[in-house]
């Protein structure tokens, strides 16, 4: 049938609308990612400390009180774990001696 409407294998292939700028985004390099990681927790720690000055100020319901300052305790125990985990990797790559990396696991511990 000549003069009929063959869909080009361009249109076929990409759905309609699509500008050839549709990629993936450019990962956050892995440092990045694990920094953004710890000041997260680290704003999430700083709320939940805020939050039980003001309970306290407030006089609020003893036992209300000490479970915000349990979670807060086990927050800032494991935001510590990340943050030891994270700078003993940056200190190896960095080339820091094997016996200032055991001094400074001690010292954190």
């Amino acid at each position: 049938m000549p003069g009929a409407y063959t869909p080009s294998p361009y249109s076929v292939k990409y759905p309609r609308g699509y500008n050839g700028a549709m990629t993936a985004p450019v990962p956050v390099s892995d440092r990045e990612a694990e920094k953004t990681k710890i000041l997260n927790r680290l704003r999430r720690l700083e709320g939940q400390i805020r939050g039980l000055q003001r309970m306290v100020e407030e006089e609020k319901n003893c036992v209300e009180v000490m479970t915000l300052y349990a979670s807060a305790k086990s927050a800032f125990e494991s935001t510590g774990d990340v943050i030891l985990e994270t700078y003993v990797e940056v200190c190896r790559a960095r080339g820091v001696e094997p016996a200032e990396l055991v001094r400074l696991l001690r010292l954190a511990r």
